[in-house]
């Protein structure tokens, strides 16, 4: 049991030990920027993959010469770099991959990073387990090769899921490295670090050799399902700008299109984090649908793994095709045709073609067993033996039809899809929102001389019963077993992951209003009814408690923490000489 004090806190001597762990994480104490901290804020490193008789696809270059990448890393990229050999992409392609870091090595980012995202929407917080890879591949004919192909990978390694920001960065500079190489390389990483670090809610310019992009950084704060549209302005006569309207979204609708009748249903796996194989004719197309299917549950945050595109040199192999145990449960996007083999075990496999927009409304394909799936002419199609709990909405297949007859713009399209998805993902979490928030112990049950009172437990009968009443029939019209539905999803990784997020919020809240009380009490004069043993331990627990609120950023009214420094300040100085020079240079224990 740990000791508390007259705060409602552990005591001075249980909370002993940690300052030093915690010293390193204090966001007061930031150091100030250090070159390539700026570039760090963006990317981890570039790499050069080339294609090399020998050694096969080897890691040339990585840019800044001091960034780190251990052997399994480089393995990896140097791997998922190119596209499959069964895929023939001549050309210039590009695609995003995602794969683990290394346990061997933690990753340090410094405390400004930590605080930005904080900020940050869920979907788009960084995961401290893995990195993005976002290539440009380049394979071409050169005679004067042996090989007879030119074929070489730029790739930019980060930790943000910044899709559309970082594809169209490559866009701009991969085509000029492919013929200026090195010294070019070295002008883009410079650029990077002179940009601005990734605040959200902040319109970011952001040179890149010789232009300027305008973006902005999504906020937790914004509302669901808006996009703050960056204006286009020249910013001199000699450069031009480009507006991103987004830095991470993907075109949804040209992602969903070869399987239009079937989104409500790929929605409901995703939502219920089922394992599902993408087979798709080429890393982009594998890429784009797996990246699309995750975001089709926001503001919900994905919590399961996810491969945009993932090869059968992958360290994971062994892991996600074993037949000895349950699929895991992960999205895989894939290319090469030997995963129809070794994934038919699989209970949902979405084969697509190449990706167009048709000028014409798209057939509609049913959904096909698994045993119909074939090791190489398989159709494109859905093939599971899934049954939806909801009932197809038939409303949204004839809007998106109309939409393709009439020309509707690809942009508009996936603006409808992205709106559907969000009204049918918050009808589906409003219940649950709701639910938890009735766990949260009253405001007058919080007294400042006892720690902050526990959240109640999560009952799934209690919830189940408030559906009656106040389900999701409340905003949304469609019809279908919503319970089932629920009972599943409170089994998943999603639920697990959103509850733990919730839990945590609210925990901060009740101790940001433990402290609101404490500020109201008049602790000088309890501190005078009190031997100074006692006042002393008072003192450490509230500058603990301080430190804490500071570094987990505790949700206060703004004055609280000064409020609270002004009540330590007093105390102290109503102590002897010798005691208020311990306390003043005492930081927290």
């Amino acid at each position: 049991a740990v000791k508390e004090g007259p705060a409602g806190v552990p005591s001075s001597e249980a909370t002993a030990g940690r300052a030093e762990e915690e010293e390193t994480a204090a966001p007061g104490r930031c150091l100030s920027l250090l070159p390539w901290d700026r570039f760090s804020a963006w990317l981890h490193c570039v790499c050069v993959v080339g294609f090399d008789l020998e050694l096969g696809q080897a890691v040339e270059v990585i840019y800044p010469q001091h960034s780190k990448l251990t052997d399994k890393e480089k393995t990896s990229i140097c791997y998922l770099s190119f596209p499959d050999s069964n895929s023939g992409c001549l050309g210039d392609t590009q695609f995003c991959f995602r794969f683990r870091q290394s346990s061997s090595r933690r990753l340090s980012l410094h405390c400004m990073l930590d605080q930005l995202d904080r900020d940050l929407p869920v979907s788009l917080k960084k995961d401290s387990a893995y990195y993005y890879g976002y290539v440009y591949f380049r394979q071409v004919r050169d005679k004067t090769l042996k090989r007879g192909y030119f074929q070489k990978s730029l790739v930019l390694i980060s930790k943000l899921p910044y899709i559309h920001l970082f594809h169209t960065v490559l866009r701009h500079i991969a085509p000029e490295y492919f013929v200026k190489n090195e010294p070019f390389l070295e002008a883009v990483c410079s650029d990077v670090d002179h940009w601005p670090p990734p605040v959200p809610g902040k319109t970011l310019n952001l040179p890149i050799m010789g232009i300027i992009m305008k973006v902005r950084i999504p906020t937790c704060h914004d509302k669901p399902g808006t996009t703050h549209i960056v204006q286009f302005t020249h910013e001199v006569d000699t450069q031009i700008s480009i507006a991103l309207p987004t830095v991470h979204e993907v075109d949804l609708f040209r992602c969903f299109c070869p399987v239009f009748f079937h989104i409500q249903m790929l929605w409901e796996l995703v939502l219920l984090g089922e394992p599902v194989v993408v087979m798709a004719p080429s890393p982009s197309e594998s890429s784009d649908t797996v990246l699309a299917l995750v975001s089709c549950i926001s503001p919900l945050k994905y919590c399961s793994d996810f491969r945009p595109y993932f090869t059968i040199h992958d360290s994971e192999f062994k892991e996600y095709t074993t037949r000895t145990q349950a699929p895991p449960s992960v999205i895989l996007g894939v290319t090469n045709p030997f995963f129809a083999k070794t994934l038919q075990h699989w209970p949902h496999i979405v084969r697509i073609g190449e990706i167009k927009l048709p000028g014409e409304v798209p057939k509609q394909v049913k959904v096909k067993k698994l045993k119909n799936l074939k090791t190489l002419d398989s159709k494109p199609g859905v093939y599971t033996s899934y049954k939806p709990y909801l009932n197809r909405d038939e409303e949204i297949i004839k809007q998106l039809q109309k939409g393709v007859q009439q020309k509707r713009p690809a942009e508009a399209q996936s603006v409808i899809l992205r709106r559907y998805f969000l009204e049918l993902t918050q009808s589906f979490i409003i219940p649950l929102e709701r639910y938890v928030a009735s766990l949260m112990p009253l405001q007058k049950s919080i007294s400042p001389w006892k720690s902050p009172p526990q959240l109640r437990q999560f009952s799934q009968e209690d919830f189940m019963k408030t559906l009656e009443k106040a389900g999701p029939q409340l905003t949304s019209g469609l019809k279908g077993d919503w319970i089932g539905l629920y009972r599943h999803f409170l089994k998943s990784p999603n639920f697990n992951g959103w509850f733990r997020t919730r839990r945590k919020e609210m925990t901060q809240k009740l101790e940001a209003l433990h402290l609101e009380a404490l500020c109201n009490e008049d602790l000088l004069f309890w501190s005078q009814k009190h031997t100074e043993v006692e006042t002393v331990d008072l003192v450490l627990k509230l500058k603990n408690k301080l430190f804490q609120a500071d570094r987990e950023h505790l949700p206060m009214k703004p004055d609280t923490m000064e409020k609270l420094q002004m009540h330590i300040d007093t105390i102290i100085l109503a102590l002897p000489d010798d005691l208020q020079d311990i306390l003043l240079k005492t930081g927290t224990t």
